[in-house]
């Protein structure tokens, strides 16, 4: 910190006062002592200090008391021993400065709280929000889901889990007269990084012809499984592999996890 800076901070003043720690009085100390700016700001200072004490408290010389009692005809009077008052208006002076700079530092304390607060329920509306918000579009993706299995122009045709994966299982949602074709693939594991679920539409006769239909993307990250594929004019059977990324031009039948006959 700059002596300027030190200057207009109002710590000196405090270090008048003797409000600051040890630690604090021992570098304003050595501060003084190498910058001159300093150090006058702090005989300033405590002579304002002197100079408001003085104020309170006014002083009279023996001289002047003389004169005050040679006017009063008290010079050969009997003088009445008083104890002297106490200079209490120097220490109302002294307590008001400090009671002063306590407010102002209660005060600071309690707008940097409230401005806290503030943020704080700022930061938790637009958490409230944005939760809003994914449940609103979990709803609506959740409504569109029973829609289509509820659909009663949709066929459900059931897939069944083969030789590489016995227990997995998966549903086709097939609207004959739209061509729309959904895939319920909730039955199926997690696909290893790098692979990707491929849908196939399958012809059985005069001979076994696929033909792709679309890729199950971003599995994990659809959390209700149900994914929507290209239109499918005619099919026989559907079947899903497992495919590299991007997908095959025919299906890997070692990678077959699921087949079923409409």
């Amino acid at each position: 910190m700059e002596a300027q800076e030190y200057i207009e901070s109002g710590i000196l003043e405090l270090y008048v006062y003797g409000l600051l720690s040890e630690k604090e009085n021992l570098e304003i100390a050595e501060l003084a002592k190498k910058n001159p700016e300093v150090d006058q700001e702090i005989i300033s200072i405590e002579k304002a200090v002197i100079a408001l004490s003085s104020s309170f408290s006014p002083f009279h010389s023996v001289e002047n008391f003389e004169k005050i009692k040679a006017r009063l005809e008290l010079k050969h009077g009997k003088v009445v021993d008083m104890k002297p008052t106490s200079n209490w208006s120097q220490y109302v002076g002294w307590a008001a400065a400090v009671l002063l700079l306590l407010g102002l530092g209660y005060q600071t304390l309690e707008l940097s709280k409230t401005k806290d607060a503030i943020s704080t329920v700022g930061n938790e509306k637009n958490k409230i929000q944005r939760e809003y918000a994914f449940l609103d579009q979990q709803n609506k993706q959740t409504e569109k889901n029973l829609s289509i299995v509820r659909d009663i122009k949709n066929i459900g045709v059931t897939l069944g889990g083969q030789a590489v994966s016995p227990t997995s299982f998966a549903k086709v949602y097939w609207n004959q007269q739209t061509k729309t074709t959904y895939i319920d693939a909730a039955g199926l594991p997690t696909p290893p990084k790098g692979m990707v679920y491929q849908v196939w539409s399958l012809k059985l006769s005069p001979v076994l012809t696929p033909t792709s239909i679309g890729l199950l993307d971003n599995f994990e990250g659809n959390t209700q499984k149900i994914f929507a594929v290209s239109q499918t004019d005619s099919a026989e059977a559907f079947g899903i592999t497992l495919e590299p990324a991007g997908g095959s031009p025919t299906p890997t039948m070692e990678q077959l996890y699921t087949l079923g006959k409409v």
